[in-house]
């Protein structure tokens, strides 16, 4: 092929001022896997719950998910402005990922614990992250980490009172 369909993506080098962006894209990257395991995780919490806690599950997965898919695309693009490409294979997701699958069939108040406790997890990610990014002056990376880590404990928060009930 030759012309616009032949370019193959590839690393630039980016001149803002940002120290040792592959650090920083590598942190980004790992919270862009747990974002995506955290996606597909609620979604098929959104799928699947049953029970009295039903509609509020039901409604409160969906502005997650929907919340999360958009924040993976911000995540993506941040790597692509720093100059890195953006993870791109699904065993690559994989395996940067530590959010992990529940073992069984969960029910509602299980189902709400196992997501707060994965949004913890990233939440801790996003924290680390803000660090590295702040102490290599990407202020843009460490504003975006912030901003991800609120939602992911507010988030948190919301499923384990749903998961006291």
């Amino acid at each position: 092929m030759t012309g616009a369909l032949s370019a193959v993506p590839s690393p630039d080098k980016v001149e803002t001022g940002v120290k040792d962006t592959g650090a920083i894209a590598e942190g980004l990257a790992d919270v862009l896997a747990d974002t995506y395991r955290l996606v597909f995780k609620t979604h098929a919490c959104h799928w699947n719950v049953e029970g009295p806690a039903f509609y509020s599950m039901h409604k409160l997965t969906e502005e997650q998910y929907e919340n999360m898919f958009t924040a993976a695309d911000l995540l993506a693009e941040r790597i692509r402005a720093l100059g890195h490409l953006a993870p791109s294979r699904m065993d690559e997701v994989l395996n940067r990922s530590k959010i992990e699958d529940p073992d069984g069939d969960l029910n509602a108040g299980q189902m709400a614990q196992d997501l707060a406790a994965s949004h913890e997890r990233i939440a801790h990610r996003l924290h680390a992250l803000a660090e590295v990014a702040g102490r290599r002056r990407d202020i843009v990376t460490e504003d975006l980490a912030t901003a991800r880590s609120a939602f992911h404990e507010q988030a948190a928060w919301m499923l384990r009172a749903i998961a006291k009930s």
